[in-house]
Order: C-alpha cells, then structure tokens, then sequence
C-alpha cells in the first residue's frame, strides 16, 4: 500500500558548518531539550498531513546529538544508556515517531560497538560524527515468525553480496547508513550477521509505503536490496553478541520503553492544556471552569501518577543497563546476573511504559470531553502512535520473563528483544 508523501526536502542548501560533537551526558541532555519545542512545533500537521520532518532531521543532525554514543577513542563523548534513553524520552514527549526513527540509530551503533572491528568502526562513526542517521533494515513479512529470514549476507568473492527484501526499516528514506540483519553461512550454518549498507548504494532501493494507522512520519519504508556488494570489515557477525551476557537488547529495549513513557507524558500535558483553555466543565460539578471539577482534578491525579511510576521505573532500568556495562566492561565477576536484572528491569518498564502511553492517549478523551476528539485537534494522533508502537514486540513475553526471573531465578534469553 503506497502512499505519496506530501512534504518535499527543503529548498535550502546543506549547512557547511562543522557538526559540533557533544562531550558530555550533561550536553547531550541540554541539546535535546533545546530541541523539543521545534520538535514540537509541527507535529501534529506533520501527522495530519503525512508530512516527514526533512527540517527536523537536518536540525537533529547538525546538532551532534546523533554522535553522542560514539567511543571516546574515535572522538565521541561514550555516554551511557541512561543518556540516550532520557534523549529519546525527551523528544518522544513532542513526537513519538520523531523518537522512534533515532531508536535503531543508536541501537545498531551499539551493536557496532559490541561486534565492529577497527576498519567498521572508523568508518561508521566518523559519518555519525559527521551528522550521518543509521536506520534499520531488519524485519521481513515472510517465514514463520519475525527472526525467519530470507534475505541472505553470500560471499561473492572477495565480498558479501546480500539480495532481499526488508520492511517496516524506521528512518530509511533519511539513512546514511543501513542495519542490514540476515543469515550468512558459518561452520555450524547460517546464522545472523548485520551488515552496514551505505543507502546510496546502487543495490539499494528504498519504498516509501509506510501506511499505518500511526506513526506515519517515522520514514519507514520498505528497502530492496539487489545485488548489494559490501565489503568482509562491514559485515558484523551479530549472533556472537548473544553467545555471552550482553545488554545488547536492554538497550534496545530500553529505548523503545523511553519513547513510550516520553509520549505518555506528551499526551497527558496536552490533555492538560486542552482541558485549562477549551473543556466546559459537566453541568452537575456546580463549578464555573472544568479545572475546578473535583472528579476531573481526581482522574489527573491518577494519569499523573501512572506517567510518574513509568518515568521512575525508565530510570531504574537506565541505571542497571549502565551497571551492567561497567561491569562487563571490566569484566568482573557477577556479569551474568547484572546483565540479567538489566533485562527484567527493562522489561518491566517497557510493560509499565507501554501501558501509560496507550492509557493516558486514550483517557485523555474522557478527561477532555467531546471536543477532544474533532480531527482539527488530531489529539487521536497520540493513541494511534502510541498503540501502533507499542506493538512493535509482545509485553505478555516480557511479563513471562519478568515471572519467570522473580518465581523461579530464570536468567531472561538472550536476544535482541529483552
């Protein structure tokens, strides 16, 4: 199901001015939330009319905030997860989808960190450094489940060469660089490999079908891959990340759970606003202004609550993906029980997160009244985003693995997803 993007590249000229690279967790936080109120600004016409944020993405690119991952050895400031997830946080409060197209950025810059050799890592990072986006090109609509591929990594000489097709790839109409995850042969069979693909190479072509009922500006398009020639030091062999404790998927997890939580909160201030400057207040409150509506102060109150518990339980969840690198970093003893408290406490806040967003965008109608929900007010715009991100992975999987580590000491698997 195509569908013609209504907004076009800005006629401006690129910015030849040096993409400042951020040096600490303290600027990297400080350019984000400088970011917000432009994030902000559009949105919900960006949403309305399908319109994907080339001005936004510039803007975030010549920021340095795509960098701030990078090592410290090749330039970048290293700041953990905690960071990144309060990052995407931030900017999930102004616009989910703005938030999910860095989630795979910083996902597979973490996955190059983990796996990348030197020749890898110079290149990659010095691009980001430089403002350069990597999106994902990862999930594919046939086989019997979501990690069955058939787009396949082939040696083609001194080469790989990869052909297949991949959807739902977050961010790809505005990649640099793209996250290819498929099978490649090894002596105990094919097993995953992620592939970094420059998305100009000529191999490559990127479908702008995205037709869901929510985010509809995430750019994620369908890519076809045909005869992509990529050289051995850009293939990564991603399945050796699962072979030892890793946060690899806390992180990612992590993020997804933080754009969550920011989008609750986003919806539940607009809902604050809607309801201080246009609701009526019911006829039986006896109350002149709908604030004064002591029900209504009651059904806050208890929004407010559901969004503060989902914000501590994302911080509690930073704080042990962080603990758990440093002790792997280290590599210190007690990696395998760090790594897994990392993972159930990601779970849990992306089950906690995922509920907030999708209750407090669908409560908000009722705290607000009949005049929430006309189209002019898009204000459906935050549960659709909302519930169609939410079910990027099934919570009942993590609640199982969150039940599993508390009644019986089950270490959660490890995989990309947890």
């Amino acid at each position: 199901m195509s569908e013609t993007i209504t907004g076009t590249t800005p006629d401006t000229p690129p910015d030849a001015t040096p993409v400042p690279v951020l040096t600490s967790a303290a600027e990297a936080v400080r350019v984000a939330r400088s970011l917000v109120p432009l994030v902000a600004r559009e949105a919900s016409t960006r949403d309305r009319d399908r319109c994907l944020p080339h001005d936004v993405l510039r803007a975030l690119s010549r920021s340095g905030l795509l960098g701030v991952t990078v090592p410290r050895d090749l330039g970048g400031a290293a700041v953990g997860a905690a960071t990144v997830a309060e990052v995407l946080r931030l900017l999930g409060t102004a616009d989910l989808s703005l938030a999910q197209i860095l989630q795979p950025h910083f996902a597979f810059l973490n996955a190059l960190r983990l796996r990348g050799g030197p020749e890898a890592r110079r290149r990659v990072y010095s691009d980001v450094l430089a403002g350069a986006l990597v999106s994902n090109a990862q999930a594919e609509r046939s086989g019997r489940n979501a990690h069955t591929h058939a787009t396949r990594i082939e040696r083609d000489g001194e080469a790989y060469r990869i052909d297949g097709t991949k959807y739902y790839a977050t961010g790809s109409l505005f990649a640099d660089w793209l996250a290819v995850v498929a099978p490649a042969a090894t002596p105990g069979g094919p097993r995953p490999h992620l592939a970094f693909v420059p998305a100009d190479h000529p191999g490559v072509r990127i479908e702008d079908d995205w037709a869901g009922m929510g985010q509809r500006t995430t750019a994620s398009g369908t890519v076809h891959l045909s005869g992509v020639t990529v050289s051995p030091e850009l293939v990564l062999e991603q399945y050796r990340t699962f072979e030892g404790p890793t946060t690899y998927g806390a992180l990612a997890q992590l993020l997804h759970a933080a754009i969550d939580v920011g989008a609750a909160r986003g919806a539940l201030e607009e809902a604050s606003e809607f309801v201080r400057t246009k609701s009526r207040p019911w006829f039986e409150s006896g109350v002149e202004t709908a604030t004064e509506d002591l029900l209504l102060v009651q059904s806050f109150g208890e929004l407010e609550i559901q969004v503060r518990s989902a914000e501590a339980l994302i911080s509690t969840a930073a704080d042990r993906v962080e603990a758990a690198d440093a002790l792997l970093a280290g590599g210190a003893p007690g990696a395998e029980d760090a790594t897994a408290e990392a993972s159930v406490a990601v779970a849990a806040a992306k089950v906690v997160g995922g509920r907030a967003a999708v209750e407090v965008s669908s409560a908000l109608f009722e705290a607000a009244g009949t005049r929430a929900t006309a189209d002019e007010a898009n204000l459906h715009r935050h549960w659709r985003d909302a519930r169609t991100h939410t079910v990027h992975d099934p919570v009942r999987w993590k609640v199982q693995h969150v039940g599993e580590y508390s009644l019986n000491r089950r270490r959660p698997p490890r995989h990309g997803q947890i």
